[in-house]
């Protein structure tokens, strides 16, 4: 009884540094999800003067129209949040998919690396300004494809590279050789096995959509005013800063926590014996 117990213990223990790496950004994800319920006041309501300092019912004070900056920082990061996990899993996918079909078939991956040094040519700002202004209406769906287009040449060679010795190998051989078709091989037999690969760069692709939905935003081709986003609170405030600087201040602490704390998350929840594959990437 007392080897199972300590095993159980530690088992538990084992877990213990992966819950505390991973809470922190349950806890700010859950937060900017319920904000808008949070918020003590409307978001485009001015309820002190412009600027004005913190106090009485403007806990961080007021921003460049008297509206309360508690209440905007609440409400402004769930969109951010949504809009960085779908460009995530989007990428990651897409990445995924091409990366392992480059791998076993070298010619598609030929053209896949070429395409993807090509678009790494291009700035991310410029690129973000020409996919936004050019898509029909702008907005967050244009956003959305700049990151995309942006994020899935540099992921996709993470994948290629780390497919590679994967497809080369004696199972994945036999499987085709046994007459298996090239979906079942990708979905089936390659990708399983990056499993490591797959999540931490889930990780990195969120951090980098959270900074590329942040520039959109403070380059005013996302969300439009009045509507309550961080990149657009820094943006509109950044003029009266030293009159009241948490109105930029707190949205900016936000941002740079939201992509430290996932990103930690991710590399948290990386299976152990994958870590040092994905390092030598």
């Amino acid at each position: 009884m007392t080897a199972v117990t300590a095993l159980r213990q530690s088992i538990r223990n084992s877990h213990r540094p992966n819950l505390l790496r991973i809470l922190p950004a349950f806890l700010l994800i859950a937060l900017a999800v319920a904000g808008p319920w949070l918020a003590p006041h409307a978001i485009d309501a001015p309820v002190t003067a412009p600027y004005a300092e913190p106090g009485g019912d403007a806990l961080l004070g007021g921003d460049q129209l008297g509206r309360d900056v508690l209440t905007r920082l609440l409400a402004g990061g769930r969109e951010l949040i949504a809009t960085s996990l779908l460009v995530a899993v989007l990428v990651t996918a897409a990445a995924a998919l091409l990366g392992a079909l480059g791998a076993l078939r070298p010619t598609v991956g030929r053209i896949v690396e070429r395409s993807a040094d090509v678009l790494m040519l291009l700035p991310a700002v410029l690129g973000i300004l020409l996919i936004a202004l050019s898509w029909p209406g702008g907005g967050r769906f244009a956003v959305i494809a700049a990151a995309v287009v942006m994020g899935v040449p540099y992921a996709v060679r993470l994948v290629a590279g780390a497919a590679a010795p994967v497809a080369a190998s004696g199972y994945v051989e036999a499987a085709a050789v046994g007459g298996e078709r090239l979906w079942h091989l990708v979905v089936h037999e390659v990708l399983p096995n990056l499993r490591a690969t797959l999540l931490a760069l889930f990780g990195l692709r969120f951090v980098a959509a959270v900074y590329v939905v942040a520039t959109a935003g403070f380059l005013q081709v996302g969300p439009q005013p009045p509507a309550a986003d961080w990149a657009l609170m820094i943006r509109e405030n950044a003029g009266g800063i030293v009159l009241n600087p948490w109105a930029v201040l707190a949205p900016s602490i936000a941002i740079g926590l939201l992509a430290m704390s996932v990103n930690l998350a991710a590399s948290a929840l990386v299976p152990q014996t994958g870590r040092k594959a994905v390092t030598a990437l």
